[in-house]
This record gives C-alpha cells, structure tokens and sequence, in this order.
C-alpha cells in the first residue's frame, strides 16, 4: 500500500519532468543563415536571411531505448539458462544490474550519454548541411562556406549535445532512483515519459 504522501510526491515529480520535456524538446539554438543580396524592383538590395534550428536533444529518446535494451542483456541471458544453475559470474552481474543498483544506474547513465553522442551525427549530419547551404548560396555570417561552416556547425551541435546528454540522463534516471527509493515498481520511467511526450 502506496501512501498519500507518496502517491503527491510521485504526481509532483512526473509533472515536473513533464514540463522539463516539453521545454527542452522544443528548445533550439538557431543558427543565422544570410544570402546573397538581390535586387528588388524598385532598385534597392535586399539581403534575406533565416536561421538553421538545431535541436538541443537531437537523438531523441532512441539513447535511452538503446540503452535500456543493453542493460536488459544480461537478465534475458540469465533468463534463458534458468534461474536454478547459473555461473557465478552471471548471477553476480544480474544482481549488480539489477533495477535501483548503483551500478546499474552508472551504467544507463553512461549508456545514454554515449548514445546520444553516437547517435546524433546520424541523424544531423554537418557536411551534409553545410554542402546544401552552400549550393544555394548560403552562409553563416563570420564563417567560409564549405569545409569551415561544417566544421562550426559541428562544434555548435557537439555543444548543444552535451547539454542534451545530460537532460536525457537526468530525465531517465530520477524516475529509477525515486522508485527504487520509495519502494515502488517503476510504472513510469523517463523512457515512458520521453515517448509520451
């Protein structure tokens, strides 16, 4: 039997990271993109300029669905051998990567910090943004097109990535250690919560 207490704070803080989603999924650092002058009827140059939105958690939740799928490796391991004659090693690793444990949370952590950061290229790719901009005449102002837009468009995202990397794990692991704290299956965790949002 769940407290009262208990039952609020739950609702308190999946709010809370409802709202934290929301925000930083709509979140992004735009890029100010200028082109060429051209002339308008009238005589006069117009430049016309836009923004490339790069989105500050590009990957997703696909970090922490990959993530969570590794971890879950070595209990079906552990499931398919039987639970009566397992090896020393796997029953030492299903224990210490058990829901709550500290390593297990170290690990998804880890996990989805590197996911993020493999995965993110893959889905944004610079070079290619760059090529495009450049084939119709577009460019960051400061910046050559071509190699260097590449190159600074990469560093821009690397940076925004950090600050996504850290949002995704925080939002996956608040929910794993205030239920195993609390004592409550985990009904809603931040994967859950990312894909509802």
């Amino acid at each position: 039997i769940i407290s009262t207490g208990t039952l609020l704070t739950v609702l308190v803080v999946a709010v809370a990271l409802v709202v934290l989603i929301v925000f930083v999924e709509r979140a992004q650092r735009k890029l100010l993109i200028q082109y060429p002058k051209r002339q308008t009827r009238s005589g006069a140059f117009e430049t016309n300029s836009s923004h490339l939105p790069l989105k500050l958690n590009t990957a997703g939740v696909i970090p922490a669905i990959f993530a969570s799928s590794l971890l879950l490796l070595p209990l079906t391991a552990a499931g398919f051998s039987g639970s009566t004659n397992l090896p020393d090693w796997l029953t030492f690793i299903t224990s210490t990567l058990g829901r709550g444990q500290p390593l297990y949370l170290l690990t998804f952590g880890a996990l989805i910090a590197f996911f993020a950061f493999f995965y993110t290229p893959i889905v944004f790719n610079p070079k290619e943004t760059a090529d495009n901009l450049k084939n119709q005449g577009g460019f960051i102002p400061g910046v050559r097109p071509g190699e260097r837009t590449a190159e600074h468009i990469d560093y821009v995202l690397t940076r925004i990535t950090v600050v996504g990397a850290v949002y995704l794990v925080f939002v996956c692991l608040v929910p794993e250690v205030f239920m195993s704290n609390a004592g409550i299956s985990a009904f809603l965790g931040g994967t859950s919560l990312l894909i509802m949002v």
